[in-house]
C-alpha cells in the first residue's frame, strides 16, 4: 500500500486529492496546522462516507512553518509520494500580508525539500506552482517555457517554489515536480475567491438573504478548469517515467463578467442589478489575460479536463443554492 502525504489537505485541492488517493488504494497523511478551531469541513465527509476507507486517512500536526515537524512527519510517515499544496493562497490578500505569504508559499516549500533531503528518504515531490507566476504575460498561451513575470507576493513566493523544486531536483536527484495549475474552482472553493464568492452571492440573493456582491475587477480574464479534473493530472506527474514539469489548464480564458452572466442566468437573475464595484478588490498590479497550453500534458501524461467551464459553473450555482436553503431551513427551525 503506497503512502501518501499532503500539505495542505482541508483546502480545496487537499480535499479532491485525498479522495481520490483513497479510492486508489493509498494510505494517505494529512499535515494540519493547530488552531483553536477545526477546519476540516472539506475532509469530514471523507468519514462519513460509508463507500471510503476512512482508517486509511490520517491527520497530523505540522507546520510549513516549522522545520522541526517536517523532519518528525517525514521520518514517522515515510511516505512514497508528498503533495506540497499548502499555502498563503489568495493573491489579493498577499498584497496585506506579504511577508508571512513568502514564508508560508515560499519557504515553507523549501523548508519540506531540506527535511526530505536530510531524511533519506525518496519520495516523489509534487510542488503546487501557479499561473500567478506568469503574471504580466510576455506570451500567449502560457506554456512551460514562457518566461515568469509575478504581479503579486503570492506570484513572487510561488515563482521562488518552483525554481527550489527544480534546484532540489537537479543538485540532489529528487523525483520532484512543479505542477504550474491554471485557476482551478469547484463547490468546496473558499468563500473569498471570486467565483465562489459570486455563486454564493447568486443563491443567495435568489433566495432574498442578501440584494448586493461587490466585485473588483470584471474585465479580468482567466483560465478556469474543475479542481476534481486537476488533482488527477498532479497524480499522473508523479506516475510517469521522468520527473518533469507540466502546465494544467483547460486552453480557454474567460473573463469574471462572464462567469457572472452565467452564475445569473442560471438562476434568472440579472447581475447587472446587484452588483457594485468597489476599489479595494483592486490588486496593485493586476494580472489582465491567463490562458495555459497544457499540450506538454495532453501528449506525455495523457491528461485533459473533462469539466467545461459552462458545467463547472452551473455545478457551483446548484451547489450553493443548495447549501444556502438547507442553511435557511436550519435558521427557520431554530428560530
Amino acid at each position: 500500500m503506497k503512502k501518501a502525504l499532503i500539505t495542505g489537505i482541508t483546502g480545496q485541492d487537499g480535499s479532491y486529492l485525498s479522495e481520490f488517493l483513497l479510492a486508489r488504494g493509498y494510505e494517505v497523511y494529512g499535515i494540519i496546522r493547530r488552531s483553536s478551531s477545526f477546519n476540516t469541513g472539506r475532509i469530514d465527509p471523507i468519514y462519513e462516507d460509508p463507500h471510503v476507507p476512512h482508517r486509511r486517512l490520517h491527520l497530523v500536526y505540522g507546520d510549513l512553518n516549522d522545520a522541526s515537524s517536517l523532519n518528525r512527519i517525514l521520518r514517522t510517515v515515510q511516505p512514497d509520494e508528498i503533495y506540497n499544496l499548502g499555502a498563503q493562497s489568495h493573491v489579493r490578500v498577499s498584497f496585506d500580508i506579504p511577508e508571512y505569504t513568502g514564508e508560508i508559499t515560499g519557504l515553507g516549500t523549501i523548508r519540506l525539500l531540506e527535511a526530505i533531503r536530510e531524511s533519506g528518504l525518496k519520495p516523489k515531490f509534487y510542488q503546487a506552482s501557479s499561473s500567478e507566476m506568469f503574471g504580466k504575460v510576455l506570451e500567449v498561451p502560457q506554456k512551460e517555457t514562457t518566461p515568469f513575470y509575478p504581479r503579486s507576493p503570492y506570484g513572487a513566493a510561488k515563482v521562488y517554489s518552483y525554481w527550489i523544486t527544480v534546484n532540489y531536483r537537479e543538485a540532489y536527484n529528487l523525483f520532484a515536480c512543479n505542477g504550474i495549475l491554471f485557476n482551478h474552482e469547484s463547490p468546496r472553493r473558499g468563500e473569498t475567491f471570486v467565483t465562489r464568492k459570486i455563486t454564493k452571492a447568486a443563491a443567495r440573493i435568489k433566495l432574498g438573504i442578501q440584494q448586493d456582491v461587490f466585485l473588483g475587477n470584471l474585465d479580468a480574464k482567466r483560465d478556469w478548469g474543475y479542481a476534481g479534473d486537476y488533482v488527477e493530472a498532479m497524480w499522473m506527474m508523479l506516475q510517469a517515467p521522468t520527473p518533469e514539469d507540466y502546465v494544467i489548464a483547460t486552453g480557454e480564458t474567460h473573463t469574471v463578467k462572464e462567469m457572472l452572466e452565467l452564475a445569473f442566468d442560471r438562476l434568472q437573475l440579472d447581475w447587472k442589478k446587484h452588483v457594485k464595484i468597489d476599489a479595494k478588490y483592486y490588486r496593485p498590479t493586476e494580472v489582465d489575460l491567463l490562458i495555459g497550453d497544457a499540450s506538454k500534458a495532453k501528449k506525455q501524461l495523457g491528461w485533459q479536463p473533462k469539466v467545461r467551464f459552462e458545467e463547472l459553473v452551473a455545478m457551483m450555482v446548484d451547489a450553493d443554492l443548495a447549501l444556502e436553503r438547507e442553511r435557511l431551513d436550519g435558521t427557520r427551525k431554530r428560530g
